[in-house]
C-alpha cells in the first residue's frame, strides 16, 4: 500500500483516479490544485505524486521544479492532454518519473505507478546501504591499545580470514556489534551485505520468518512471499544478536542451515542453498545454559568455532582516554559544538569508575557533557552526578575518589545542582526539570543541606537567595 497524492484541477478526473487507486489498497489524496498539494507534500511524505501537467497558477512542471529545489525526491508522473516533445524532454530533465497522455484507463496508470514504487524503493535499499557501508568503514578501525584489547584487536584480524562461525562473548555495552562489524570489514566478504537481526526483539514465530522468510499465506497476515535475511545475506554475513535468546524449537532449524548452509521458507518445501557467513553475540554464558539445558549443546559447539571475549572497559581503563577523545570529537563535529575541556580530576575518576554499562556508557556521558557543557571546562562535580553507578571501585584507593570538603558524590551533587540552579535564575521548576529530578525533591536536598551547614561560604549565599 503506498501513499499517493493526485493533483488535477477536474474534479471528475481527480475524483474517479482517486477512487481506482483506493480500489488497489493505496492511501490516496487528491488536491484541486498544485500550491494546496506543494504545502501538504512539505508535511507528510507521498510515495507518489501524480499530477496534471497544465492547470491554473502552479502548473505540472513547475510543481516538480519546486519539488527538487526543496530536495524532495518523491517520483512525479505528469499527465496531459496537451503532450507535446518539448514538454516531455524537458519534465524529463527535471526529474520526472514517466509522463502519460490522456486519456488513460486505470491499469496503464497503475503499472506506471508500481514501476515508480519499485524504483524508489530500490533507492532507499541503494542509501541503506550506502549508509552500512559508510558505517562499516568508520568502524574498520576499533580503539584500544591496553594490554586487555591488543589480543582480541589481534585475534579479529586472524579470524576475518576464515569464513568459520564467530561466537562473541561480553557484558553488555562491551562493543560485541562493533567487533562483528569489523571482522566482516576485514574480510572477504566486505563487499557483499552485512545483515543484522536482534534474536531477542522478535516472538520465534516472527523471528522464524525473519531469519528464513515465508510465502504467501504461510500464516495470518502473510499477504506476499517475503525473502529471509540468510536468503539476503547469501555471499556476506549475517550477525545474531543475543543469539540466546532463540527459542529451543528454533535453534534446530539454524543448527541445520549452519551446517548443511541450506533451509526453506515458513509454508514452503522447496530447500535453498545460501553461503553466509554467521557471527552471534550474547551476554551471557552459553557454556553453562547448554550445561543447564537452556541452549541446544550442538548449536553452542557450532556456533563457538572461533570465540571471542570483548572484556568489560574496567580490565581496559588505559582506554578510555582514547575513547574520550574519540567520542567527544565525533559528536561535537556532528553537533557543530565546541569541545568540553576535561580537567585531569575528572579524567582521574572517569579511569577509575566501575562502568557498569561499559563503552555504551562512556558513550552516552560523552553525548551529555559535549550538549551540556559545550565549551567549558568540566571537572569531576559536573561528571559524578552522571554515572549510575558506585563512584568507588575496588582498584582505586577510597581517598582517590573524595576532593574538597566530603563525599565525592555528595560533594558534585550540590555543585551541580547550584550551578543548574544560577543557570535558571534560581527558577527550581525549570532547575529540577533540567536534572531530571522532581521539584520535592530538590527542595528537600536543598533544605538538608542548609539544616547541614556543608556549604561552603559562597555556597551558603547562593542557597539564601534561591530559598
Amino acid at each position: 500500500m503506498a501513499c499517493i497524492c493526485v493533483i488535477d484541477d477536474q474534479a471528475m478526473m481527480r475524483d474517479s483516479l482517486t477512487a481506482a487507486l483506493t480500489a488497489q489498497d493505496h492511501r490516496v489524496y487528491g488536491y484541486e490544485s498544485a500550491q494546496e498539494a506543494l504545502t501538504m507534500i512539505k508535511q507528510q511524505p507521498f510515495d507518489v505524486v501524480l499530477t496534471d501537467l497544465r492547470m491554473p497558477g502552479l502548473d505540472g512542471v513547475a510543481l516538480l521544479r519546486e519539488l527538487r529545489r526543496l530536495g524532495l525526491d518523491v517520483p512525479v508522473i505528469l499527465m496531459t492532454a496537451h503532450a507535446s516533445v518539448e514538454t516531455a524532454v524537458e519534465a524529463m530533465k527535471l526529474g520526472a518519473f514517466d509522463y502519460v497522455q490522456k486519456p488513460f484507463n486505470a491499469q496503464e496508470i497503475e503499472i506506471v505507478i508500481e514501476r515508480a514504487l519499485r524504483e524508489r524503493a530500490l533507492l532507499r535499499d541503494n542509501e541503506i546501504l550506502r549508509r552500512t557501508v559508510e558505517d562499516l568503514s568508520r568502524h574498520r578501525e576499533l580503539i584500544g591499545q591496553s594490554p586487555a584489547m591488543r589480543p582480541v584487536l589481534e585475534k579479529v584480524q586472524r579470524v576475518a580470514q576464515s569464513s568459520a562461525t564467530v561466537l562473541i562473548t561480553g557484558e553488555s555495552g562491551t562493543g560485541k556489534e562493533l567487533i562483528a562489524r569489523a571482522i566482516h570489514a576485514a574480510s572477504a566478504r566486505a563487499e557483499q551485505p552485512l545483515l543484522c537481526v536482534n534474536c531477542a526483539a522478535l516472538s520465534p514465530t516472527l523471528l522464524e520468518s525473519e531469519l528464513f522468510g515465508h510465502e504467501k499465506g504461510a500464516f495470518t497476515g502473510a499477504d506476499r512471499m517475503r525473502k529471509g535475511r540468510f536468503e539476503l545475506a547469501d555471499g556476506g554475513t549475517l550477525l545474531l544478536d543475543e543469539v540466546s535468546e532463540i527459542a529451543p524449537a528454533l535453534q534446530a532449524k539454524l543448527l541445520r542451515v549452519l551446517q548443511e548452509h541450506e533451509f526453506e521458507r515458513v509454508g514452503s518445501s522447496v530447500t535453498r542453498h545460501v553461503d553466509v557467513r554467521v557471527i552471534a553475540t550474547t551476554n551471557r554464558d552459553l557454556r553453562e545454559w547448554a550445561a543447564k539445558a537452556r541452549f541446544r549443546e550442538d548449536l553452542f559447539y557450532r556456533l563457538s568455532v572461533l570465540p571471542i571475549e570483548v572484556p568489560p572497559l574496567r580490565d581496559r581503563r588505559e582506554d578510555i582516554p582514547l575513547l574520550l577523545d574519540s567520542f567527544i570529537g565525533r559528536i561535537t563535529a556532528r553537533e557543530g559544538r565546541e569541545r568540553p575541556r576535561l580537567t585531569p580530576d575528572a579524567l582521574k575518576l572517569l579511569q577509575e569508575y566501575g562502568w557498569p554499562g561499559n563503552v555504551r556508557e562512556l558513550e552516552n556521558l560523552c553525548e551529555r557533557v559535549c550538549v551540556l557543557e559545550a565549551g567549558r571546562e568540566v571537572g569531576p562535580g559536573t561528571l559524578a552526578p552522571l554515572l549510575t553507578g558506585p563512584l568507588k571501585v575496588a582498584s582505586a584507593p577510597a581517598a582517590s575518589v573524595a576532593y574538597r570538603d566530603g563525599s565525592i558524590l555528595d560533594d558534585a551533587e550540590r555543585d551541580l545542582i547550584l550551578r543548574t540552579l544560577e543557570r535558571f535564575s534560581g527558577h527550581r521548576e525549570k532547575t529540577a526539570r533540567a536534572l531530571g529530578i522532581g521539584l520535592r525533591t530538590l527542595g528537600l536536598k536543598l533544605k538538608r543541606w542548609r539544616e547541614e551547614g556543608s556549604f561552603h561560604e559562597e555556597r551558603q549565599r547562593r542557597a539564601t537567595t534561591f530559598a
